[in-house]
């Protein structure tokens, strides 16, 4: 086969996916939100153990790491209810527009610190973790007009990357940093970091989400054990001088509601710059340890954590 004829496989292959995605994402923008998430929700609990049992039984080996003290009837209802929220995250993407188009629908709770920084934030980075719907962490940003930006697993299907991105737009106004072997913008992760530390140095907001295992990244204790995690965020952070706020995103019961809490991390600047990235790593993560304990089935432990 010439490369002409393989470059018209992909590029058919590429365009018949995205027809398919934007009738699954039609149909379920057919239904009233909480009747969408209510249907995922069932639908995950029930086909996502059977149709990816590796992922399924990866939750239930991240649980017994996390939860030695369970049993396996409870570490089983967290990870069926863990399915569930992941349905309900599914139905919200395809709605999220509408989502954040409802004022009473997310709250941040920490009105303090919010309250007091919100119009000075200067250069500022948040660092979230899976937990809840996720997407929405960047909220205290968006609400404080600090046209903020973000960094995700950009997609190899050019024509979904570019509509995700385009579904995006009002959560991240300052745009979406790729992060992955993918053709195009910003696909080199070391081009990436590079582009990512300017963005903050000139006065931007970006956010990151920093609690999956990373092959490159930094071993930090998690739940007792060491888990390589990238350590991007914490470098900006010290390199720039930035304020880093960890969010956590929870979700009110089972419903499309959410709060949303934010903590200040403090950036130490010693002569030690290693140690001053790995204290803010060791941190961070601690801070993602708590907030999985209050809520374990709003988090992802069918992502890959600990090697």
């Amino acid at each position: 086969m010439t490369p002409q004829k393989i470059s018209f496989a992909r590029d058919l292959q590429f365009r018949l996916e995205y027809v398919l995605l934007r009738a699954i994402v039609g149909t379920v923008r057919l239904l009233p939100l909480e009747t969408a998430t209510a249907v995922s929700a069932k639908a995950w609990r029930v086909l996502a153990p059977r149709i990816n049992p590796k992922r399924h039984n990866r939750a239930l080996a991240n649980l017994a790491i996390a939860f030695p003290e369970k049993s396996e009837q409870e570490r089983l209802r967290i990870c069926m209810a863990h399915w569930e929220n992941l349905g309900r995250v599914m139905a919200e993407t395809m709605q999220i527009d509408r989502l954040i188009e409802d004022p009473g629908r997310i709250r941040i709770v920490s009105d303090r610190l919010f309250g007091r920084y919100k119009d000075k934030l200067g250069p500022a980075i948040g660092v979230s973790l899976h937990m809840g719907n996720w997407e929405l962490s960047i909220w205290p940003f968006v609400v404080a007009r600090t046209n903020p930006a973000a960094v995700y697993r950009s997609v190899n299907n050019p024509y979904i990357d570019g509509y995700l991105r385009w579904q995006r737009r009002n959560l991240y106004p300052g745009g979406l940093f790729g992060r992955g072997k993918v053709e195009g913008e910003h696909g080199d992760d070391q081009k990436t970091a590079r582009i990512l530390t300017d963005f903050v140095r000139r006065g931007g907001r970006l956010g990151l989400v920093c609690d999956l295992y990373d092959r490159t990244g930094l071993p930090v204790p998690f739940f007792g054990q060491d888990a390589k995690t990238q350590a991007i965020g914490a470098m900006i952070g010290r390199r720039v001088g930035s304020r880093i706020w960890m969010s956590c995103c929870k979700r009110v019961g089972t419903s499309s509601r959410f709060e949303i809490e934010i903590k200040e991390l403090r950036v130490p600047r010693t002569q030690n710059i290693g140690a001053d990235v790995r204290w803010i790593m060791v941190e961070m993560q601690k801070q993602f340890e708590a907030w999985v304990r209050e809520s374990p089935e709003q988090w992802m432990w069918s992502n890959r954590r600990w090697s």
